[in-house]
């Protein structure tokens, strides 16, 4: 029996912090469960719905409506959809849960300095020597999720502790409006 509204766990955090690896680990384990799962990965994104925009505030805040829109459509369908966006202001994560049933909020916690180290694209050393404007971390803010239902620490915990940690917060609530009724807000 197929169900009726799908999930949208919305990873967000610092570039580097592991939205992706930590997405792509949940996906794998939701589709061996024969779920309908998409993975929305912001720099794919960028290169086709939201090609064309910029990082000013008010082109992350379109970025982040285009992605809530696609993610509403196949959620609605029954397709769990992971977004893994930096998402960087409270404003957009509060536009697209109010935009979403079945938002689950996922913090990857980082700190800037490791995720400054994991760097593979070079990305921080550009915005630090001032060759990228509006760099969330270091040339515009990252506002940390206030009250996400899922918070993980990359730095402190393996993917495979990370991954399990969500899947569980899953199998216990499964959408944020159980999780609201039984208090099930989880951080490590």
């Amino acid at each position: 029996m197929d169900r009726q509204q799908g999930s949208v766990l919305w990873f967000t955090g610092l570039s580097g912090a592991g939205k992706t690896t930590t997405a792509r680990c949940v996906e794998e384990k939701l589709r061996s469960q024969g779920r309908r799962v998409e993975l929305f990965d912001g720099d794919v994104m960028r290169e086709t719905i939201c090609k064309g925009l910029g990082f000013s505030r008010e082109e992350r805040f379109e970025n982040t409506r285009r992605i809530a829109w696609v993610s509403k459509l196949l959620s609605r369908n029954g397709v769990d959809v992971i977004v893994s966006a930096i998402t960087p202001y409270q404003e957009m994560r509060a536009f697209a849960r109010q935009e979403i049933p079945g938002f689950v909020e996922i913090y990857v916690k980082c700190p800037l300095q490791e995720c400054e180290r994991r760097d593979v694209k070079g990305l921080y050393a550009k915005a630090r020597r001032g060759e990228l404007k509006h760099f969330t971390g270091i040339s515009d803010p990252y506002e940390e999720p206030l009250h996400p239902e899922i918070t993980v620490d990359t730095s402190a915990f393996s993917l495979e502790h990370n991954c399990a940690f969500i899947l569980s917060w899953l199998d216990k609530y499964g959408t944020v409006d159980r999780c609201a009724l039984q208090g099930g807000y989880y951080t490590i």
